[in-house]
């Protein structure tokens, strides 16, 4: 008898691949899950070594959280100092120098019967999570050396401290990586939607602006140029909408348009263009231990982080130009670069530099975490590179971490 007829017949096709999706959908999360598990056991670590309980909502509030808080709660409010505090210098006090993207969220997140303060670390891990998810995407989903050490350099990403923090760093870098993900899928739309989160959420997401209104010469590559200019100016529109959305809402609960200008230069000293290179300097030097130190016997991880801030620069300085000098001989050697490169590398350049322009010399290191988006392109760093940016981001992160559980940090 032939061999045909003895062999066993082949299989049916699988007639509905619907599970077999959902079970690829399933494993696509896990390296996500796993990053953003890591990303917590490392950081509880941290703050064990700062003598600080981790898993309380205590711990995860440093200064500017209260004013994100009071936001969620009751809004916006500006005043005189002195109307309220007699001692206090003459200048106007209030929570108008903080947007609302993150406080709002807040109070939609507090509609489940959670607390305040709850919601917010919910937001800020939710975010988190949604932050390795995106980036797992855009990096291809397929786990390789490469994409695997990119990850782990997402766990232990300068400034990241942040992400676990009852600040809105964490959900202004998630629109920051929606926003490129939109330029990739050619959806204007959704890029425009991550921009206006990132501009309402904090003054340094208005720089997707910027990489969306450039992004006619390098993305919407289908579409002939008036509708790639077209795409452009509609998503960068959304983006400046945050802020005039931010800006309304001042103006509802104060009377005035210039509510976060006043209290900026008025309060704070900041609102003109500076000389960034001074401002650098003026942020290297910044005194934090002597302006705020901790009382008693410090913990030894505390005790070596009082200035942790000065090594985070020169890390923060050597990923802008790592990730430069790889979208540079990528360009020079392929002579193009894909579309969420671009996005990235604009994004990265005009995160760091904006805080020096505007004079954030107390506050930068916390901006700096949502050059984040740059990890897009580390993946394409060789791999010892990678490995030495991986260590030299955990013992940074260890450093500033102790610094942020201590209070040191504003």
């Amino acid at each position: 008898m032939p061999d045909s007829v003895l062999a066993d017949p082949a299989p049916d096709p699988d007639p509905d691949p619907a599970p077999r999706a959902r079970r690829a959908g399933r494993h696509a999360l896990l390296p996500p899950v796993a990053a953003w598990l890591i990303a917590n056991l490392v950081t509880w670590l941290v703050a064990h070594g700062s003598a600080v309980a981790y898993w309380s909502t205590g711990s995860r509030r440093r200064w500017d959280a209260e004013h994100y808080l009071s936001i969620a709660r009751t809004g916006y409010e500006m005043f005189r100092c002195r109307e309220r505090y007699a001692n206090f210098p003459d200048v106007v006090c209030g929570n108008v120098a903080w947007f609302p993207g993150y406080p709002m969220t807040v109070r939609a997140a507090s509609a489940t019967g959670l607390s305040y303060e709850s919601s917010a670390v919910v937001v800020a891990e939710a975010s988190l999570f949604g932050m390795f998810a995106v980036l797992w995407w855009l990096l291809g989903a397929r786990l390789t050396w490469a994409t695997g050490l990119t990850l782990a350099i997402g766990t232990v990403f300068p400034g990241g401290i942040y992400f676990h923090a009852v600040f809105p760093v964490a959900t202004g870098t998630l629109a920051l990586l929606v926003c490129t993900a939109g330029v990739k899928r050619g959806s204007w739309a959704l890029a425009g939607a991550g921009g206006f989160v990132a501009a309402a959420c904090h003054p340094v997401g208005a720089v997707a602006a910027v990489m969306l209104l450039s992004s006619a010469i390098f993305a919407w590559r289908r579409d002939s140029w008036p509708v790639r200019c077209a795409k452009a100016a509609l998503s960068a529109a959304l983006t400046v909408c945050g802020v005039l959305w931010s800006t309304w809402l001042m103006w509802q609960a104060t009377g005035r348009w210039d509510a976060y200008e006043t209290i900026q230069r008025v309060s704070y000293g900041q609102g003109d263009v500076r000389q960034p290179f001074d401002e650098m300097g003026k942020a290297y030097h910044f005194p934090f231990s002597d302006w705020y130190r901790p009382r008693g016997n410090l913990p030894w991880l505390v005790e070596h982080s009082l200035a942790a801030h000065r090594a985070e620069l020169w890390l923060n300085v050597t990923f802008v130009l790592l990730v430069s000098a790889t979208a540079a001989v990528r360009l020079i050697r392929r002579h193009r670069l894909p579309v969420e490169d671009w996005a990235a590398l604009i994004l990265t350049a005009s995160v760091f530099l904006l805080p020096f322009f505007a004079g954030a010399e107390m506050s930068w290191y916390r901006n700096h975490a949502q050059m984040f988006v740059g990890l897009v392109l580390v993946r394409r760093v060789p791999r010892w590179m990678q490995v030495v940016l991986l260590a030299l981001c955990t013992a940074q992160y260890a450093r500033l971490g102790a610094m942020f559980f201590a209070g040191v940090l504003v």
